[in-house]
Formats: structure tokens, C-alpha cells, sequence
């Protein structure tokens, strides 16, 4: 059974770090591309940043360029996303996605066939 398992949120200073984990199960790390994405009450899932199958490409919104880092280690099947220099703007729940057919991921939450249960980040002025 596919499961995805966030861990790593809570509540932090403008300026501060946190580490995002997400723990794969299932057999799914391996060939799916990997993505992270957040969500605001009453708002849409939007994109934040993803990692190709291989982990060889990276893609990030531009809202988190140059702050936030993916990163996926097969042998832990986890994909983390180092932040930080975090804002206000970055509270938000995030969610962990796999997509199994589009090896270097993208940027629309519907095409993603896992999610995880998500994780509070939220950050204070």
C-alpha cells in the first residue's frame, strides 16, 4: 500500500528554517517524481517545488527560488525541502505528491496520484 507521511512542520520566526520530510512506503520513491506543494484555507493546492525521478532536475515556484532546497535519498525513500529565510507569505499546510507518470514532475496538483496528509508550516512576523 502507497502511503506519503510528512513530518517537519511547526511554527517558526520570519527568518528561520525548518526541514520538510516526506516518507515514501509502497515501493513508490523510485520511479515516480516527487513534488511538494502548499495550501491556504479556502485556496487551491499550489506548487512549490519538485524533484525528477532520478533527482537529477529541481524545480521551484519563484516565490521560493534561491530559499527553499529539494532534495530525495533513495535509500531513506524521503524527499525533504530544506527552507529558508522563511516569510510570513510561507504559512501555509504542504503537502507531499508523487507522480508516477511524468518522471520530472509538474506543476498541477491534479496530475499528482499520491498525496500525504500535509504539514503546518506556519510562520510569524
Amino acid at each position: 500500500q502507497v502511503q506519503l507521511v510528512e513530518s517537519g512542520g511547526g511554527l517558526v520566526e520570519a527568518g528561520g528554517s525548518l526541514t520538510l520530510t516526506c516518507l515514501t512506503s509502497g515501493g513508490i520513491l523510485r520511479d515516480y517524481a516527487m513534488a511538494w506543494f502548499r495550501q491556504d484555507p479556502g485556496q487551491k493546492r499550489a506548487f512549490v517545488s519538485a524533484i525528477s525521478w532520478n533527482g537529477e532536475h529541481t524545480y521551484y515556484a519563484d516565490s521560493v527560488k534561491g530559499r527553499f532546497t529539494i532534495s530525495r535519498d533513495f535509500a531513506k525513500n524521503t524527499v525533504d525541502l530544506q527552507m529558508n529565510s522563511l516569510k510570513p507569505e510561507d504559512t501555509a499546510v504542504y503537502y507531499c505528491g508523487a507522480h508516477r507518470s511524468a518522471r520530472y514532475g509538474s506543476r498541477w496538483p491534479d496530475e499528482y496520484d499520491y498525496w500525504g496528509q500535509g504539514t503546518q508550516v506556519t510562520v510569524s512576523s
